[in-house]
C-alpha cells in the first residue's frame, strides 16, 4: 500500500487523544461481559432521554447542508427521523444481548503431555472510523466497539456536525455511568484530525471507512493501517426467464426504490431476452410512476426504455432514481456482466429455476449473492448483527456485512512445564497434536 507524503503527521494533542484510548481499551479489553453489556444499556438511555435534542441538532445540519448544496443522496443518509432514531437506540440493546464474542476457545490441542495449545478470541485494539453524512453510524460503530472490547477514535463527516456532537454527548453520559467510564470512544472534529488518524498505525488497529469512492480510496492508498470497507456499492438483480414476472418486479422495485441512497441498491437490472418484452412492459409504467428513470442499452430500447445507456452507467454508482437495463441472452451472460462491472457487493437473481439459481450463487464473487429476495437484505441489523460497522468486499474475512465477529481476532495461548524445543528436535519426546474438547 502506498502512503502519500503530502498526508500530515498527527499532532501532539491527536497523539495524546490516541495514547489515552489506547489506555482505556486496554482497560475496556478486560471487562467483563456483564460490564460491557451494562455499558450499552445505559448508552441506549442516555440516547432515549435526549431524543428531541438530538433531532434539533440534525434538523441544523440538515438546513445547513441543504443551503451549502449538499446532494439528494447524501441529505437522506444524513437525515434522523424519530423512527430511525429509535431503531439504531434499538440496535443497540440488540449488540446488548449477542453473544460475547471476546474469550472463545476456537482451538485446544495437547502438542505433548505438558503442553498445551489454545487460540483465544480477542479484541482488536482501537478502531479508527471515518464516515460522511450518517450520524446513525456513531451509534451503531460505538455499540459494536464497546462490545467487543475496542476503543474508537471516530471522525464524522463536517455536514453532520452538530448531529454528531449531540450524540456523543450521549454516549459519554452513559459511559460515565457505568464501570467502564467514557475513555474508550473519542469524537474527532477536524479535517487535520482525520488525515493525522491516518497516521497513528502505532495507536490504531483498524481503520472502517464509510462514504464515498473517493473518500476510501483516499483512505486505502494513504495509510499504513489495515483497511477495512468497500469503495462502491454497484449491485445487480439478473431476471431469468424462469421467473414470476410480478415476483420480480416486485423485487426489482423493493432493490431500487425502498432506499436508493444505499450501497445495497441495485443500480443495474439485467434481463433475460426470453422474458424482456412482457417485463418491460408491465414493469416500465411502474418504475415511472415511483420517479425511476430508466437507461437501457439498444435492446432494451426497442422494448420501452426510453434513455440510452453508456459503458460508463454500467460502472457507475447512482446512489438515487436511476437504474441501468440491460438484456442478456443467459444466465452466463449476466454472470460475466457482473463479474466485469460489480463492486462485489451485493447481487440477486430472481429465477423458479434451482439449476440456474445455484449456478449464478456459486458463481458470483460478491460478498453477498441472493435467490428471490431484495438486495436490501444486505445489512448488519437484518442478519442479525445487532448493528454493523459496515460492509466489507473484499476477499478475505471479515466479509459483508461486519458485526461483532468481524472486531475481534484471536491469540495463541501456549501452557507449558519448562518444556524446551531441543527434546522435541533431539527426537526424546514427540508431539502428540491431541484435540482437546473447546
Amino acid at each position: 500500500m502506498s502512503t502519500n507524503l503530502s498526508v500530515p503527521e498527527p499532532s501532539s494533542q491527536l497523539i495524546k487523544t490516541a495514547q489515552s484510548v489506547k489506555k482505556a481499551s486496554n482497560c475496556l479489553g478486560q471487562s467483563t461481559n456483564d460490564q460491557r453489556c451494562e455499558a450499552l444499556t445505559m448508552m441506549a438511555d442516555a440516547l432515549n432521554d435526549n431524543i428531541e435534542e438530538i433531532l434539533k441538532a440534525n434538523l441544523i445540519d440538515l438546513e445547513r447542508s441543504e443551503k451549502e448544496g449538499l446532494s439528494k443522496s447524501l441529505l437522506a443518509r444524513l437525515q434522523l427521523t424519530p423512527n430511525k432514531l429509535k431503531g439504531c437506540i434499538d440496535g443497540v440493546l440488540k449488540v446488548s444481548n449477542l453473544s460475547d464474542p471476546i474469550g472463545h476457545r476456537q482451538l485446544h490441542r495437547k502438542l505433548d503431555e505438558t503442553l498445551i495449545l489454545e487460540r483465544v478470541t480477542v479484541p482488536l485494539g482501537v478502531l479508527g472510523v471515518i464516515f460522511e453524512s450518517r450520524p446513525d453510524a456513531l451509534i451503531q460503530i460505538a455499540s459494536l466497539a464497546i462490545r467487543s472490547g475496542n476503543g474508537a477514535l471516530l471522525k464524522g463527516g463536517s455536514e453532520a456536525r452538530s448531529t454528531n456532537k449531540a450524540i456523543m454527548g450521549c454516549l459519554d453520559q452513559g459511559l460515565s455511568k457505568s464501570n467502564i467510564g467514557s475513555g474508550a470512544l473519542s469524537l474527532l472534529t477536524t479535517r487535520q484530525e482525520s488525515l493525522g488518524l491516518l497516521r497513528l498505525d502505532r495507536f490504531v488497529d483498524l481503520i472502517i471507512p464509510r462514504g464515498s469512492n473517493e473518500l476510501v480510496q483516499f483512505i486505502q492508498e494513504n495509510t499504513r493501517i489495515t483497511v477495512l470497507g468497500h469503495a462502491d456499492g454497484i449491485c445487480h438483480l439478473y431476471i431469468d426467464d424462469s421467473v414470476e414476472i410480478d415476483q420480480a418486479i416486485s423485487l426489482a422495485l423493493d432493490s431500487k426504490i425502498q432506499y436508493p441512497a444505499a450501497c445495497n441498491a441495485i443500480e443495474t437490472l439485467l434481463i433475460h431476452q426470453n422474458v424482456a418484452e412482457e417485463f418491460l412492459k408491465k414493469s416500465i409504467p411502474i418504475f415511472s410512476n415511483a420517479g425511476v428513470t430508466l437507461k437501457g442499452d439498444v435492446q432494451s430500447q426497442s422494448l420501452g426504455v426510453k434513455n440510452p445507456a453508456t459503458d460508463e452507467d454500467w460502472s457507475t454508482e447512482y446512489l438515487d432514481l436511476i437504474l441501468s437495463v440491460k438484456i442478456v441472452s443467459n444466465v452466463d451472460e449476466a454472470i460475466e456482466h457482473i463479474r466485469k462491472y460489480s463492486s462485489r457487493h451485493t447481487e440477486a437473481i430472481a429465477t423458479n429455476n434451482k439449476e440456474i439459481a445455484e449456478k449464478f450463487l456459486r458463481s458470483v464473487d460478491s460478498s453477498g449473492v441472493y435467490h428471490n429476495c431484495s438486495t436490501r437484505f444486505a445489512d448488519g441489523f437484518r442478519y442479525g448483527f445487532g448493528a454493523e460497522v459496515g460492509i466489507s468486499t473484499q476477499t478475505l474475512p471479515p466479509r459483508g456485512p461486519v458485526g461483532l465477529e468481524g472486531l475481534v481476532t484471536y491469540r495463541y495461548f501456549l501452557r507449558g512445564n519448562g518444556d524446551l524445543v531441543k527434546d522435541f528436535v533431539s527426537g526424546d519426546r514427540k508431539f502428540s497434536h491431541t484435540d482437546l474438547l473447546l
